[in-house]
């Protein structure tokens, strides 16, 4: 997206040599795969569904394992020019299906358990991925998982992002203080800022509005610096997200799915709430889906997530 949007005209082979330097694995279950042939970017049409992941792998200490610290489901619209980023809270109680890749038989937890039962790497995304298609009754059409590091680089090649704090904090992983107010953050402010949830009016529900905000905030300033047009910032930041970004796209190719999505821009991505709350099961506390989440869901199996956010201004985050 950033390659078409910053202006780059130097066409397929550029984009191609890119395409090479991202990593690819199957990362959705064939029950969450949407089988529908692809023909091309001319003729691709929404609504399309993506998987996005956030990962905690510790490039220090890989043997520390994973967790899937942010859960998006991003639906692009049909004319393929906006996208909702529904955040599933990573405590959310749900039904994890049985995995053949781990002999796991399957149980009620937390959704974010569902990548350790399947192994973590490719096999978790799998496993998550099952997960969502049997919770919302939507398929996808590709996932995405990145590192924390990586995300950590591609900031600080972009030089910072500027992120509106309205809450003041202190980091429970650095110490580091947010005051109230918008300013300018490295990479590791950023995600330092939109990982915390302890001391926040509404916990977990803030975080995810602030991991949204994160997203849009990368690509108004990759679009707005011209970093598609500095070939030296520009190989630093595919290189940078090469390292740390495996993706699954199907019978697509990035340059194809790069080039369908290029009309979509920073005031095209809504921020969405899964309507929802928390309890304690157990001494255990959870996310409980609310009965209005069955009209999400509704929603995204109709690609009309613009018209329910209309009707359900309460679950819309401002980012």
């Amino acid at each position: 997206m950033l390659l078409v949007g910053g202006g780059v005209v130097a066409g397929r082979a550029l984009l191609h040599r890119y395409e090479a330097a991202v990593g690819r694995d199957v990362l959705l279950d064939e029950r969450a795969r949407d089988g529908d042939s692809f023909v091309g970017w001319r003729n691709m049409a929404g609504p399309l569904n993506y998987l996005l992941i956030g990962s905690d792998l510790r490039s220090a200490n890989p043997d520390a394992g994973q967790r899937t610290d942010t859960i998006l489901i991003v639906q692009v619209n049909a004319a393929l020019t906006e996208a909702h980023l529904v955040s599933i809270p990573r405590d959310l109680r749900v039904r994890i299906p049985s995995f053949r890749g781990t002999g796991y038989p399957g149980a009620e937890d937390k959704i974010n358990a569902a990548f350790e039962y399947g192994g973590t790497g490719s096999g978790g995304v799998q496993l998550l991925s099952a997960t969502l298609t049997d919770l919302t009754g939507i398929r996808f059409d590709g996932a995405a998982v990145i590192d924390f590091g990586g995300f950590v680089k591609v900031i600080d090649t972009l030089g910072g992002v500027t992120m509106c704090v309205d809450t003041p904090i202190t980091s429970i992983h650095t110490g580091r203080d947010f005051p109230v107010g918008c300013r300018a953050m490295t990479g590791a402010e950023a995600l330092d800022y939109s990982r915390q949830r302890y001391g926040l009016p509404n916990g977990d529900y803030d975080r995810q509005r602030h991991q949204q905000q994160l997203v849009k905030a990368v690509l108004d300033k990759a679009l707005a610096s011209g970093v598609a047009r500095n070939p030296i910032k520009l190989d630093l930041l595919i290189r940078g997200i090469g390292r740390s970004l495996t993706v699954d796209t199907g019978s697509a190719s990035i340059t194809d799915l790069v080039l369908a999505l290029r009309n979509i821009h920073p005031d095209g991505l809504v921020g969405i709430r899964m309507p929802s709350h928390i309890a304690s099961i157990g001494g255990v506390s959870y996310v409980l889906a609310d009965p209005e989440s069955d009209s999400l869901f509704q929603a995204l199996r109709d690609g009309t997530l613009a018209d329910w956010a209309r009707e359900h201004p309460q679950w819309v985050n401002s980012i």
